[in-house]
């Protein structure tokens, strides 16, 4: 699917959201709940009519509006290495899962039986959290190079953090996915970055305040 250039942004700051929320994870031990679910919610929407449904509702993209901002404006004290490299690691690897169809079936069974249990639990809940991260772990993880987060050890060895910094990594294959479906490619943030800041400059100031009416 050709996607537009709109599509790609919004996709792209899911990206950016995810590594985000997966540096402050790592560096805190907290994270926006709502961002989180947001972003873990994204992966059971299937066959969404437009981009940002993938996400419930454009505000919901917010965050990775400002983020992906952050990153791609001149302003290079606003930038952080970690999410630049978060974000390039989940681009590169979702390429080459795109081309391990088993690891890909492995994922897409995970994922229906952990939408089974969100029927008896909510998103964040530690059991779905669980479930999440060991698809992440048999799957993405087994492809190289794997993304090395970091952060405090008080909170990367809490079990609770790394079981949804592994959710959420997960959620950001599936962005990366999306960024691809439209039509999105990593040399695009190099060669087309001024295009893409000023888009997400376009939806934050003009498009998101509109969806609140």
């Amino acid at each position: 699917m050709n996607g537009t250039l709109r599509d790609r942004t919004l996709a792209l700051a899911g990206v950016f959201m995810i590594a985000d929320l997966v540096k402050q994870i790592a560096q805190t031990g907290n994270a926006d709940e709502s961002d989180v679910e947001t972003c873990l919610g994204s992966l059971f929407v299937e066959n969404p009519d437009a981009t940002e449904e993938v996400f419930e509702h454009l505000i919901h993209l917010r965050r990775g509006l400002k983020v992906m901002i952050d990153q791609l404006g001149g302003d290079t004290a606003r930038r952080d290495l970690d999410v630049t490299r978060y974000v390039v690691s989940l681009l590169h690897l979702e390429r080459k899962l795109d081309t391990k169809s088993a690891l890909m079936q492995r994922i897409e069974a995970g994922l229906a039986s952990a939408n089974q249990q969100r029927k008896h639990f909510p998103l964040t809940h530690a059991n779905v959290l669980a479930n999440l991260a060991n698809i992440y772990a048999d799957s993405i993880s087994t492809l190289t190079p794997r993304i090395m987060v970091s952060g405090e050890p008080i909170h990367l060895n809490n079990e609770a953090n790394a079981s949804k910094i592994r959710a959420l990594l997960l959620a950001g294959i599936r962005a990366a996915v999306l960024f691809r479906q439209v039509g999105g490619r990593r040399w695009q943030i190099l060669l087309q970055r001024h295009r893409f800041y000023k888009e997400a400059q376009h939806l934050l100031e003009h498009e998101i305040p509109r969806s609140y009416n």
